[in-house]
Order: C-alpha cells, then sequence, then structure tokens
C-alpha cells in the first residue's frame, strides 16, 4: 500500500472545480438516428443467416468462418448473437478467430445457446420498432473511450506547446498499443505497460504517465483501479531500491467521475506519494502540477 503523503487534491474544495468536461456521442433521439443507420443493414444481415442456419453453433460458425465477413460487419454480428443468443459469449473473445476456434466456444458455452427453433421464430419478423431496439443496444458502446482519447490528445498538445525543445512526449494519442516500461529499461522484469512516457533533451526518461477519463466511476470500479495504480507506485519502488533508476510518476485523471467520494479520495491519497515522484493531476491542474522543475529535480 502506497503510503500517505502531502496531497495537493487535498487542498481543493470543490473537486468539479478541476473538472474537465469531454463528451462524446450524441443524445437521444439524435443517437436512434444514427444508430439505426449504422446498423439496421448489419441487422438484416443476422436476420438472414438465423433462417438459413441449422443451429445456433452453425450460426456462431458462419459469423466467424475466415475469408467470409470482414471485420466491422463480423464486430455486429457477435455483438447481435452475444445479446440475443448467449449473453455469455463476450464480443472480444469471439472477435478472435483465429486464437479461439469456434468449436472450443461451443464445447465450453454451447449450452448457453438459445435453441435455433426459438431464435427462428423471433426473428421471422422484425417491426422497424424492433430494429430500432437492436440497433440501439448494438450502438451503446460505440463511443466508449472516446473521452480518454481526447484527454489525451489535449495533454499532448498543452505539453508539446508548454515544453517544446525541453522535453518530448512520446506514446499512443488515441488508441494504440501502450509503451512497456522494459523497451526502456531492459532489466525491468515484469510488465508495466505506460499510456505515455516523458523525456528530456538528452532523451533520458523523466517520467512516464497514465491517463483515464471516467465518465462515472465508483465502487468496485474504483477500487480496482486505484489499487491498479497503487500497484504501479510501489513496482516502480521497488525498481528504484534494486537498480537506481528513478522515474516520477504522472496519472492523468479526469471526468465526473473522479469526484466519487472514494475515488477522490484514493486518488489525494495517492497524489504526492513516493516523496512526491508521484502526482495525480486533471487537464486544468495539469500547468501548477507537470512543471519543469517537478520533472528535472
Amino acid at each position: 500500500m502506497v503510503a500517505k503523503s502531502p496531497s495537493f487534491l487535498r487542498t481543493i474544495g470543490e473537486p468539479r472545480s478541476v473538472i474537465t468536461p469531454i463528451a462524446t456521442g450524441l443524445t437521444f433521439p439524435q443517437s436512434l438516428d444514427v444508430a439505426v443507420k449504422l446498423y439496421s443493414e448489419d441487422i438484416r444481415t443476422f436476420q438472414a443467416l438465423v433462417k438459413e442456419v441449422g443451429s445456433s453453433a452453425e450460426l456462431l460458425d458462419r459469423i466467424r468462418a475466415e475469408g467470409g465477413f470482414d471485420k466491422e460487419i463480423r464486430g455486429s454480428l457477435l455483438k447481435l448473437f452475444r445479446r440475443c443468443v448467449s449473453l455469455i459469449l463476450d464480443t472480444e473473445t469471439t472477435s478472435k478467430i483465429k486464437k479461439f476456434p469456434t468449436a472450443a466456444l461451443v464445447e465450453s458455452y454451447g449450452h448457453t445457446f438459445k435453441e435455433i427453433e426459438q431464435l427462428k421464430s423471433e426473428f421471422a419478423e422484425l417491426p422497424s420498432g424492433t430494429i430500432s431496439a437492436l440497433a440501439a443496444l448494438l450502438a451503446e458502446n460505440d463511443s466508449r473511450g472516446q473521452s480518454g482519447y481526447l484527454l489525451t490528445e489535449q495533454f499532448f498538445s498543452w505539453f508539446e506547446k508548454t515544453y517544446k525543445g525541453r522535453f518530448s512526449i512520446d506514446g499512443p494519442r488515441g488508441a494504440g498499443k501502450d509503451i512497456e516500461l522494459k523497451t526502456l529499461f531492459p532489466d525491468f522484469d515484469s510488465s508495466y505497460p505506460c499510456d505515455f512516457v516523458i523525456k528530456g533533451s538528452d532523451t533520458k526518461l523523466l517520467a512516464v504517465g497514465f491517463a483515464r477519463y471516467d465518465s462515472t466511476r465508483g465502487g468496485s470500479q474504483s477500487d480496482d483501479r486505484t489499487g491498479g495504480n497503487s500497484n504501479k507506485v510501489e513496482k516502480a519502488k521497488a525498481f528504484h531500491a534494486t537498480t537506481g533508476n528513478k522515474f516520477r510518476i504522472v496519472f492523468l485523471a479526469d471526468g465526473p467521475g473522479l469526484t466519487h467520494g472514494d475515488t477522490w479520495e484514493e486518488a489525494s491519497l495517492l497524489d504526492g506519494a513516493w516523496d512526491d515522484n508521484v502526482r495525480v493531476t486533471t487537464l486544468k491542474l495539469a500547468p501548477t502540477r507537470i512543471t519543469a522543475d517537478w520533472l528535472e529535480s
């Protein structure tokens, strides 16, 4: 557990005043119109497949067949399979058609599949209202992660403008592969994926960073996030103790979910840890928290 240290966050009386509102997606009913336009054809394709196959297992096999549907259409069909046939099959697993063969999925979870006769009855006719409802279900997570990408983009833009020629920042601005610490320190012997790294003009690593935007957060999700962050600090401290290599840690945290009682408290506990080698900052606080003096001291 990361020990308590002086925390700047604890001096903030109204946490919402330092949050950056980043809204993605559309509100209803505009969101429904877009979803119907985006997914109605895929829903009709799923309906046609249901009519053709002899079992729910065959339906899954047809959807996942190599050389069949392109990635985007297959993704929509897999979402429909999860929603309409078996809630136990997540789309992330089923989308990995080479890593997880259909036969293995059917063997493990086939008993949870809805019977094809029932499925055929349900999809024999699809009124416009049903198509709209299915489209809304398929689109409900389409904007997931976008707020985080926008947060990272804005932070990178601020950092590069502020410290041009003095420091550099590297990492994916949107979706992309994390930077593993062992690619910078070959003697770091465990997994430590970072969202970004900050280096001096001499390319020396000064800080590693993690960015998260929480539109809403609480309960066990908050515990998982903050517990994972504390573990990152402990790993860095242990690495420093054994090798002498040291770097600062930036937790770029933002969004309304950060202001929830337990989440804010845990962020405040983390901020200033490890003798102030760790700082938790929102985008608004970055100019006063991620300073040149702190990075270089």
